[in-house]
């Protein structure tokens, strides 16, 4: 048996085991594995995947996501604020402005602290540009270099409008009329799976209470359903820009099972999300040989 410390937390209910690399070792071919290990409620820890954390040769810290399936995701928006306030917290990084390198870029963060208590109360992150080319999520079913504006798909003889929009990670945002009542868990993997998706997608769908305010639900891909997706969260508001249904520039707020987050996409062209982190618990995972090298 071996022991390996992890820290379990979560942003808006969307939550992930955190390891600390500068302390635990894991060899590579051990992380897809250990990954659907503790993501399981029921023989491990429960969580909707795996975050490390660890050094970068550009940026103060390098993270990696794994889904609760193993696979590896480029970029999570609710994981960056967990990092954030992970490494601030703990004197890791003892810095208000973070660079973070994920597999899709890097992130830029502003920890937002009490002064009284030096606890980050909330993180504001530049997710960076959306990536809007097909060729960019991917996305087949036209030219490459188009952006893929309410295309039709098929699904159990039903037909939805989707946009394509990459924030690191893929995903197809649906505006429909009433986002809290779509069969989620039917209609999600059957998209997120479609032949259209040849590295499936994320699948969000979105209805506009207003031009600054979103109802929100989503499927993850390789997690399912979860409570809240911040890069999500971020596309749905650029598709809702793209298809005249929100205003360039003005902060929206996206209603998310767990929580609200406030999404801007700026006149430059970045979007920024602004939300909590929040700690659940620590403790120390027990792996079996084979399974960890500690």
């Amino acid at each position: 048996m071996y022991d390996l410390k992890f820290t379990k937390m979560h942003g808006l209910g969307n939550n992930y085991i955190y390891i600390n690399l500068w302390e635990e070792q894991i060899a590579e071919h051990d992380l897809s594995p250990l990954a659907i290990d503790v993501s399981n409620v029921n023989t491990g820890i429960g969580s909707d995947g795996m975050i490390t954390m660890g050094h970068s040769s550009v940026a103060d810290a390098r993270m990696r996501i794994f889904n609760e399936d193993g696979s590896e995701s480029q970029n999570c928006g609710n994981g960056l604020r967990c990092v954030g306030k992970y490494l601030y917290e703990k004197g890791i990084i003892k810095k208000k402005n973070l660079t973070i390198e994920t597999k899709g870029g890097l992130m830029h963060l502003e920890l937002h602290i009490d002064e009284h208590s030096d606890v980050v109360e909330e993180i504001t992150v530049d997710m960076g540009e959306p990536r809007l080319q097909r060729q960019q999520l991917p996305v087949l079913g036209g030219p490459k270099e188009e952006q893929a504006l309410l295309q039709p798909v098929e699904i159990d003889q039903q037909t939805f409008h989707f946009t394509g929009v990459s924030m690191g990670n893929p995903h197809a945002v649906i505006f429909v009329d009433d986002a809290t009542q779509v069969e989620v868990e039917k209609i999600g993997p059957l998209i997120e799976t479609h032949s259209l998706f040849p590295e499936r997608v994320n699948v969000e769908f979105v209805t506009a209470k207003n031009d600054r305010e979103l109802d929100f639900r989503v499927w993850e891909r390789g997690s399912g359903i979860t409570m809240a997706c911040g890069t999500g969260a971020c596309a749905a508001v650029v598709a809702g820009v793209l298809n005249n249904q929100l205003a360039r520039g003005e902060t929206v707020v996206v209603h998310l099972l767990g929580g609200d987050l406030h999404i801007t996409w700026n006149q430059d062209g970045h979007v920024h999300m602004r939300g909590p982190a929040t700690f659940i618990c620590e403790g120390e995972w027990y792996g079996h040989k084979g399974t960890l090298t500690i």
